[in-house]
């Protein structure tokens, strides 16, 4: 039975994830990015540390520390939600979670970069693989793009700033656990967040539109994809360990096209469907072998 609930969990985990690109598409209607992303890591960091300090999970951060929380949350939530949520908004659900789903494909090749890890033909063919999947995701069968490059652009944005926060997080899993070093970042998010969102978008704001309608796909990103999904996939990392609980996150582009389908009634062609199966078999490919970069980077990327 307790096994049962940590595979529960951490499917939990994985569809509330996935939901996350569904919701990003609602709470567009009402909200600007900026306005959505402000909230949502406030409402997040609020709730993960009372959840933390109820548990008694959060640690005080030292002051030789400050400077490494800051440029951690430079790198995400900063750069990687620009890039996230403005890419959403000019790309499909399904799109988006593929490209954010190759972040595992880049982890091997900068571990070899940056720690000298050898790249198995496994890892490279996995790796080919995947990038192949995108193409049949994103292009058309005349080449010209099916999505927004300008989107595709910001979602790689987005990757990009999943690689520089994976390079910082090391220092910091030495000294803090996981809880701290995500309510931390969140809040410090949130407060990066608030000047761009009184400059660029202050007419909005003051012009906000708030019923049930606009409210609920903002709460659901903040406490269910920013939240309760991370204690989810902890409870299951705590149980399972990190490389099993990560393949689980290779099901998220299955996932979100599904919820995308239905939801948002997106179409989903075959070339679509074959380039998800495509790119979550490179997943697993690529992640074949183990070692501490993935693990310390994965055990806090979600």
């Amino acid at each position: 039975m307790r096994k049962f609930l940590i595979y529960l969990s951490l499917v939990m985990a994985m569809v509330l994830f996935s939901f996350s690109f569904v919701w990003y598409k609602q709470v567009y209607v009402y909200y600007t990015p900026l306005i959505t992303m402000f909230f949502r890591l406030l409402i997040s960091s609020l709730f993960l540390f009372l959840y933390a300090i109820t548990l008694k999970k959060f640690k005080k951060v030292d002051k030789k520390d400050y400077k490494a929380f800051l440029l951690l949350a430079l790198f995400e939530p900063l750069i990687y939600f620009i890039g996230e949520s403005f890419g959403m908004n000019l790309v499909s659900a399904t799109v988006g979670s593929v490209i954010i789903s190759t972040i595992p494909i880049f982890t091997p090749v900068l571990a070899f970069y940056m720690f000298k890890e050898r790249l198995s033909k496994t890892n490279i063919f996995g790796i080919i693989l995947s990038f192949f999947g995108v193409l049949l995701v994103v292009l058309k069968d005349d080449f010209s793009f099916s999505a927004s490059p300008g989107g595709v652009l910001l979602m790689f944005l987005a990757v990009a700033g999943a690689m520089g926060y994976s390079v910082q997080i090391i220092k910091l899993t030495k000294r803090y656990n996981s809880m701290t070093i995500i309510t931390v970042q969140n809040a410090i998010g949130a407060v990066y967040f608030l000047p761009l969102l009184l400059i660029f978008d202050f007419h909005q704001l003051e012009n906000i539109h708030i019923s049930w309608q606009s409210l609920l796909p903002l709460f659901e990103l903040a406490i269910f994809s920013s939240t309760f999904a991370y204690i989810f996939f902890l409870f299951g990392v705590r149980n399972l360990g990190i490389t099993t609980a990560n393949m689980f996150t290779n099901i998220i582009p299955v996932f979100t096209a599904i919820f995308a389908f239905f939801v948002l009634d997106e179409s989903l062609i075959v070339r679509k469907i074959i380039g998800i199966a495509v790119v979550v078999t490179g997943l697993f490919l690529s992640q074949i072998k183990n070692n501490k970069f993935i693990k310390r980077y994965f055990f806090l990327r979600k």
